[in-house]
């Protein structure tokens, strides 16, 4: 029983060393895309990368157009042939309704006053002291009714499509802090030549605003939320848009489909999931399949 116990316990031994040697050498045996997809070459690339996640886009219609008012009344005399002997108001005044605007006639004895026919501001004015006062073409003055105007604007056929009444929208005016507005009608054509259309944002606002001065309407027209990367993420290369995605420390290139643009940020809607991970800085010189040792964006500013 002893000799059997010892010769037991000698195989034992024996097996041992023998197990481990045949493990290595199976291990060298191994393909090296196996061996190498658990091991990071000491050489590989350090990128900066980051987690996608969802966001949301807002689509805008930017366009640009003049301020004009909603309500401008024109004044002209009941009858053609009469020269301006007095003018009694100024551009820029504000008036009352029935206030004196000008005496017109044929002579200082028989000149009849025209009156503001409602309050409001006198915006222009064609009325010179000995010119004939026009019936029918240029008004003598123009007053401005009420604190209410439109950014007239020109939209693209293709912008003016997603335009809809009531659509919120910021309008910046140069010296002016926003403003908050909407649409408020949209023209039925467009120009031949210049394929663009009208399209008339309304302002109400208590402040004073210049009518004809520039503006610009940032007009909110929907909303979409999905996966988003940063602009610095997407790649523009001969296969069209991409994105290099990290997975098991090697780059895969990965085409997607970009949507709306916003605050640096772009929408993917077709070819990434939430919760990848992706090059936080897409580059040219990292190639499929290439090794890589990631670093996620918030512990590389670190």
């Amino acid at each position: 029983m002893k000799r059997i116990a010892a010769l037991l316990s000698f195989r034992r031994w024996f097996e041992r060393p023998a197990r481990a040697l045949l493990a290595a050498v199976a291990l060298c045996a191994l393909p090296q895309s196996v061996v190498a997809a658990n091991e990071v070459p000491g050489n590989a690339a350090t990128v900066t990368v980051l987690t996608t996640a969802k966001s949301c886009f807002s689509d805008i219609v930017d366009a640009f157009g003049l301020l004009i008012p909603r309500e401008e009344i024109a004044v002209r005399p009941d009858r053609p042939g009469l020269k301006v002997q007095e003018i009694q108001v100024d551009i820029g005044q504000t008036v009352t309704a029935g206030q004196a605007l000008a005496r017109i006639g044929q002579s200082e004895s028989n000149a009849i006053t025209v009156h503001a026919p409602a309050a409001g501001l006198v915006s222009a004015s064609t009325a010179v002291v000995g010119a004939i006062a026009s019936g029918k073409g240029e008004a003598l003055f123009n007053i401005i009714t009420g604190n209410e105007f439109d950014l007239a604007v020109r939209v693209s056929t293709r912008d003016l499509a997603k335009l809809k009444v009531d659509q919120p929208a910021t309008i910046r005016i140069s010296g002016i802090d926003d403003l908050q507005g909407k649409v408020r009608q949209i023209g039925a054509t467009v120009d031949p030549n210049s394929q663009l259309g009208m399209a008339f944002v309304a302002i109400t606002t208590k402040r004073p605003l210049l009518v004809n001065a520039s503006g610009r309407a940032s007009i909110k027209t929907g909303e979409s939320c999905g996966v988003s990367v940063p602009l610095t993420a997407i790649l523009y290369s001969s296969a069209g848009t991409v994105v290099q995605v990290v997975r098991r420390d090697r780059v895969e290139t990965r085409r997607v489909e970009t949507g709306l643009i916003s605050g640096g940020r772009v929408e993917i809607r077709e070819g990434l999931s939430e919760g990848e991970t992706v090059v936080a800085r897409a580059g040219a010189l990292l190639r499929e399949g290439d090794p890589v040792r990631p670093i996620m964006a918030d512990a590389a500013k670190k």
